[in-house]
């Protein structure tokens, strides 16, 4: 896991999707690189991050690996507005919520259940976000719901989304107020008390200075790399036939979200379920709350606001992902075949958008 996130590793992989986007290689050459060089500087910045929450402690940790592992999906999707390409960038939201929902959290319990028989974790944690996860699924549902039925027109439509995006940013700010300062020991996880008993069992590897530093420059090659990759999709979308949803919902998101991917199936597999749950669904509580709504006000201020109506198709994908992870972590505990049947859902869905 060290040598595949080294340094020396990240700067060549940066420097090659520099070559091939500087010297004009060919489209298709230059999206696999780039988004191998994503995958790369993605899974850096999530071990940059977990070294530098040792030293933060467990919730700031926490709020740090959930804002560093979305940069990327940011970052995507920032130049993708500022492309005009406002299709793609829901799909790609879509895709981070149901990835995150059903593929991450589907192979952590899969991964962690292969080794332990039941994993468990704080149903009060599990509960309350469920229920903020629906909280987001109504306010992306009312925005699409008055569009539709013509009561209210595009201009409209483009104020309600506005204060829905400012709502539900509020709403977040709330939930990490909730959930870090005023009710941090009622969330906390069993895991997390043991290893405040055992604080150097998981040493990190780099010093605190040196964790700050790698976290800044990987958050600045992902901006880098991001922009490379986005001016590469059209062309690769053409070529291949793809739809726009399928690559924003599965290749954009995936590629995204490769710190998430792997962290959350690393702890699985070393008992701290609780902690790949909070990755899990706390990303794509942030991505719902925060990112989509930050965004929204993004390009409002480039002068022609994206509204927050997503698709049919976009609604009824995040719904089902949050009803069936709902539904399978609400008991607190999990296992194997819980996995599985998350991993499932996220195939069908997968194969559903790809023959839009």
């Amino acid at each position: 896991m060290k040598k595949w996130l080294s340094p020396a590793l990240l700067i060549v992989t940066f420097a090659l999707s520099a070559i091939a986007h500087y010297t004009h290689w060919n489209a298709v050459a230059q999206f696999l690189i780039c988004a191998i060089s994503v995958v790369f500087v993605a899974g850096f910045l999530g071990r940059a991050t977990e070294s530098v929450a040792h030293y933060a402690g467990q919730r700031l940790g926490g709020f740090l690996n959930a804002t560093f592992g979305n940069a990327a999906e940011l970052i995507i999707a920032i130049f993708l507005v500022k492309e005009g390409l406002y299709d793609m960038v829901k799909a790609s939201l879509t895709g981070s919520i149901i990835g995150n929902l059903l593929l991450v959290l589907g192979a952590s319990l899969f991964a962690g259940g292969l080794k332990y028989k039941v994993q468990n974790f704080n149903i009060s944690l599990a509960g309350l976000s469920g229920s903020l996860m629906i909280v987001a699924v109504i306010a992306l549902f009312v925005p699409a719901v008055f569009l539709n039925t013509h009561v209210i027109t595009d201009s409209e439509s483009d104020t309600l989304s506005l204060i829905v995006a400012g709502t539900l940013i509020v709403a977040y700010i709330a939930w990490l107020i909730f959930s870090m300062i005023t009710h941090k020991d009622y969330l906390a996880d069993v895991t997390e008390q043991k290893d405040q008993e055992l604080p150097h069992e998981h040493a990190p590897i780099w010093s605190r200075n040196k964790s700050i530093a790698y976290l800044v420059l990987a958050t600045v090659m992902v901006a880098f790399v991001s922009e490379w990759l986005v001016g590469t999709l059209e062309v690769f979308t053409v070529q291949f036939g793809l739809s726009e949803l399928f690559v924003g919902a599965f290749l954009v998101a995936i590629i995204g979200n490769a710190a998430e991917h792997s962290a959350a199936i690393l702890l699985a597999m070393k008992n701290k379920i609780g902690a790949s749950v909070e990755i899990a669904v706390g990303s794509s509580l942030q991505i719902a709350l925060f990112v989509a709504p930050v965004l929204i006000f993004v390009s409002y201020f480039m002068g022609n606001t994206m509204n927050i109506v997503f698709t049919t198709i976009e609604l009824v994908a995040i719904a089902v992902a949050v009803f069936i992870a709902k539904s399978i972590t609400q008991d607190g505990s999990t296992n194997w075949y819980e996995g599985l049947m998350l991993l499932v859902v996220y195939v069908l869905l997968g194969v559903s958008f790809f023959l839009v």
